[in-house]
């Protein structure tokens, strides 16, 4: 047995749309009923006043104008007010009782004059009623009520004159006007009802758009979201390494002819430093500050990405590329080393930067980001904060310094670096003050390796610990050996970089090492030069150190422009070694004369000792000693010698100065 199936609840909100789309209707259907009312109206009271004039029907006449221009009124306040969607109920009754109105109106057509005469009711007054009925209902489908209320007053005032003329014909046509009342009952409720299910289609249809849409909207942003997980640096926001390599593909692709590509590879100075003494919060914050500044600076057709840790690039497209890109590069090295303001801390970094451009350094995407990477390395290579163009010979450099890399710590662990070591004298008398330490490498495949490529590897390679360990192990052993010597006072000199002034490692290894070589820590001394990216916070605590635990202190070219004189003082230096520059043609420069007799000066006024580089011959020693320095250093004296050389360099030594006559300093 099956039942019938009821009809599915309607809540609130859907019911409230059904009212508004009825009210709607209804609205609509008014717009054309109105005039076709009154054209009606005209042309009963025509027919009848021609049959037999009567003021009657121009009353008739002038109330069914009043009635529909109240409607109309009526109409337009709804429309303007917008209370059909807002209100959509008060609207539908509104309506409804203007609908009544007009119905009541017409309900007095059937006493109107001669419309009942000697053959009973007028036909043509029972057509056009019945007629302007159904046109009523046809006009209000959406909604039965407002039909019923205009249609059942006129044809059951007809139905009652019918039936009260009495005679056969008016019956028959009384029947037939309450079975057309009754038609139009029900069809008006059933095209209510096939309206209100039209609309619920339609609600639900919109509904189902609507949850489709939303599904959609929610896969595409799940597909972005992905899409920024794959393709974008979650901290800074820039694209990543995976979409830079292929929009780099792309570009390169699109370039069909010369300046219309370059790329920037950035790397910023100090930041591993940054991220080891303040945490990597303040590091985040840097990074993404760098990425915000680097972005101001580049336009909607270029592409600035972060690769990975501090390195960044950018790819420039368009005419005039390499001009563009040479600007962005100078400006984000400039404003890179603007201080960062992180919290209540105040960070500065520096950035580096290489620049390659297409097609004369690079066929290929890959080949280009290379020479990009190999400019990037000469510029950090050459001091830093700088913006280096690829050329071909800095390709075989940095071939050579990556193979001084890959082959460095085997040297180490092998013993193959040497540590060589250059007297200091004293120009009156020749005795010898100490040794400089220095690095020397004959590489198997490269030959005569210079200590600023080994050191460079060294920091590459974050040995320069293990490389600065190296060298103090054979300045110690040194150290044991110049009493047997008669030099019991001596001391050794080993250059450390201000990169290795971060934390207390450098003062930790320095102390471990003289007191595993029982040599006192004031016989060795720790030779510095600042550098622009010198923190210098950092270096004083662990110069504070390595003074506290007895280690001489000195400062190596100073006079070149890395040191302020306050700077020095506040460190407690005791010793300043004056660069070359400042000693090579001295014989005839009284500038220079001038500049040794001012850096001698300070350094007797502050009681540190001065030490001159670079002396290569005898009449520079004598300038010298003639201005009032007291020590030098240099190729007049000696070359750099390995340590079992120089008790045989100390023989010879003594006797050339012992055939030298005495020179008083003046």
């Amino acid at each position: 047995m099956t039942h019938a199936s009821r009809p599915t609840p309607i809540d609130e909100p859907t019911r409230h749309q059904i009212l508004s789309a009825q009210a709607m209707s209804v609205l609509d259907g008014i717009v054309l009923t109105l005039p076709a009312s009154c054209f009606i109206a005209v042309t009963i009271v025509a027919v009848l006043w021609l049959d037999a004039p009567n003021t009657s029907v121009l009353y008739w006449l002038a109330a069914i104008f009043a009635v529909n221009l109240a409607r109309y009124i009526t109409v337009r306040v709804i429309r303007r007010q917008n209370i059909a969607i807002e209100r959509p109920r008060r609207a539908l009754r509104i309506l409804s009782l203007g609908a009544l109105a007009g119905g009541l109106t017409w309900a007095l057509t059937p006493f109107l004059g001669t419309v009942i005469g000697e053959g009973g009711l007028n036909p043509y007054v029972v057509f056009i009623i019945c007629g302007i009925c159904a046109g009523a209902m046809m006009q209000s489908a959406a909604y039965s009520q407002t039909t019923m209320m205009f249609a059942v007053p006129p044809i059951l005032a007809t139905f009652v004159t019918l039936v009260a003329i009495g005679t056969p014909s008016s019956l028959v046509i009384a029947a037939d006007t309450a079975l057309f009342g009754l038609v139009m009952l029900r069809t008006s409720q059933v095209s209510e009802r096939e309206f209100v299910r039209s609309q619920m289609d339609r609600l639900n249809a919109i509904a189902l758009a609507a949850s489709l849409s939303d599904a959609n909207a929610e896969i595409n942003q799940s597909n972005q979201q992905l899409s920024a997980l794959v393709n974008t640096d979650p901290l800074t926001g820039l694209a990543n390494r995976t979409l830079f390599n292929n929009r780099l593909r792309d570009a390169f692709a699109a370039s069909r002819s010369a300046d219309t590509l370059a790329l920037l590879t950035i790397d910023l100075d100090r930041f591993k430093a940054i991220n080891d003494t303040m945490g990597h919060g303040v590091g985040d914050a840097v990074l993404t500050e760098i990425a915000s500044r680097l972005t101001g600076l580049t336009g909607a057709r270029d592409m600035v990405a972060r690769l990975g840790g501090d390195e960044f690039a950018v790819i420039i497209e368009g005419t005039g590329a390499e001009a563009r890109a040479r600007l962005i590069g100078k400006e984000i090295i400039r404003i890179a080393g603007e201080p960062i303001v992180v919290g209540e801390r105040s960070v500065t970094v520096g950035a580096s930067a290489g620049l390659a451009l297409y097609p004369a350094h690079g066929e290929s995407a890959e080949a280009l980001f290379a020479s990009a990477d190999i400019a990037l390395y000469a510029a950090k290579a050459g001091g830093r904060r700088k913006l280096s163009l690829f050329n071909p010979l800095l390709k075989a450099r940095i071939e050579r310094q990556r193979l001084i890399e890959a082959t460095l710590a085997e040297a180490l662990e092998k013993q193959m670096l040497q540590v060589f070591f250059q007297p200091q004298v004293e120009l009156d008398g020749g005795r010898v003050t100490g040794f400089e330490a220095l690095l020397r490498w004959t590489h198997d495949a490269l030959g005569a390796v210079s200590p600023p490529d080994i050191v460079r590897a060294a920091q590459a390679l974050h040995m320069s610990t293990a490389l600065t360990a190296y060298v103090a192990t054979r300045a110690a052993r040194l150290l044991q050996a110049l009493p047997g010597y008669g030099l019991p006072d001596a001391a050794v000199a080993i250059n450390v970089s201000p990169r290795e002034f971060s934390g207390d490692t450098l003062s930790r290894l320095l102390i471990d090492i003289t007191q595993q070589h029982d040599v006192p820590p004031s016989r060795m001394e720790i030779e510095i030069t600042e550098e622009a990216t010198l923190d210098t916070q950092t270096a004083d605590a662990e110069l504070a150190r390595l003074e506290a635990a007895g280690f001489r202190l000195a400062v190596d070219d100073f006079g070149m422009g890395h040191s302020s004189l306050a700077y020095i003082v506040s460190l407690h230096i005791d010793r300043l070694k004056i660069d070359r520059s400042f000693v090579r043609g001295i014989e005839t420069s009284r500038q220079n004369q001038t500049l040794i007799s001012a850096l001698i000066g300070i350094g007797k006024a502050l009681s540190i000792d001065i030490v001159v580089e670079g002396v290569e011959n005898e009449a520079e020693a004598r300038m010298l000693q003639s201005l009032g320095c007291r020590q030098a250093q240099g190729y007049h004296y000696a070359r750099p010698m390995e340590a079992a050389a120089i008790p045989g360099w100390l023989a010879q030594h003594a006797e050339r100065f012992a055939r030298q006559p005495a020179t008083d300093a003046t």
